[in-house]
């Protein structure tokens, strides 16, 4: 767990504490919803009935010791989980009020929706800082009316990259720095306008300087739309999210064990493995 000495329960609270910011422009009733959502790899059942809501402008995090499902969750929500042979799932995921999973759902579309960042960078290595942040739109045969110059822009100034490419946009994006390939990552996924974005310990492979404009962005981008990321580093979840959710397989299938607001769950979880596993005693 990537914690130290300083990441007891009182500092992350304070930390949580201190986050202050505007509520999301989001529109009340729109947002994410898991119901009851189980998960399996053959017969290894890997996930177990978690029910949980994600506000529209708000940043949730998934904390945990490996192991515990917590990648494996972030995936079901926008239909990722199916893709790796074996893998079925049962329950409900909800973007605003529709099930994803229901039949006849364009799975494309979805992903379009629920847009997600992975802990690796993953930018297009044959292609320029531009082209990556179109991609999306080319591999989805999106015709947008905007144009593409200032999409291009307000892409990558959203993902807090804008000035430190805006003269190298033909460079090739393998040229860009671990920190800088994930910016353009984000603002690849924002050129096809989410409405969730999920980030799978974006910054786990990053310098603490990378981190914090990752972090920076996160905040940013969180006033707009929903954010859920799944992080091992408890000062991360503390100074990014709303609420976390605390993910633990005791023996069996990996399940939610409490969620709440992200200064509680560092002050006074009600759980007492919560309390142990934020304040080091395991993990």
């Amino acid at each position: 767990m990537s914690t130290d000495n300083s990441s007891q329960p009182n500092s992350l609270a304070g930390v949580a504490a201190a986050r202050h910011r505007e509520p999301g422009s989001a529109p009340l009733g729109s947002g994410l919803e898991a119901r009851g959502v189980h998960a399996w790899f053959g017969s290894h059942h890997a996930l177990e009935g978690v029910s949980l809501d994600f506000a529209a402008g708000t940043v949730t995090a998934l904390i945990g010791p490996s192991g515990c499902g917590k990648s494996t969750f972030i995936r079901t929500l926008n239909r990722m989980h199916e893709f790796i042979p074996s893998a079925a799932m049962a329950g409900e995921v909800l973007l605003d009020g529709k099930d994803i999973y229901a039949p006849g759902t364009d799975v494309t579309k979805i992903r379009l929706q629920i847009g997600m960042v992975f802990q690796k960078p993953n930018p297009f290595p044959s292609m320029t800082i531009g082209e990556n942040v179109l991609a999306g739109l080319k591999l989805a045969q999106i015709k947008s009316d905007r144009n593409k110059d200032e999409l291009l822009e307000e892409c990558l100034t959203r993902a807090g990259l804008w000035q430190e490419v805006k003269d190298r946009l033909g460079a090739h994006a393998g040229g860009l720095s671990g920190g800088q390939q994930q910016r353009l990552c984000i603002a690849r996924s924002l050129a096809v306008n989410p409405k969730v974005l999920l980030m799978d310990e974006p910054c786990s492979a990053l310098d603490p300087g990378s981190t914090l404009r990752i972090e920076d962005t996160i905040s940013q981008l969180s006033k707009t739309m929903t954010i859920v990321i799944v992080t091992h580093n408890m000062q991360q979840a503390a100074r990014v999210s709303d609420y976390t959710a605390f993910f633990l397989a005791d023996g069996g299938p990996g399940q939610m064990v409490e969620v709440g607001p992200t200064n509680e769950m560092f002050s006074r979880p009600k759980d007492e493995r919560t309390e142990n596993y934020v304040s080091g005693r395991f993990g």
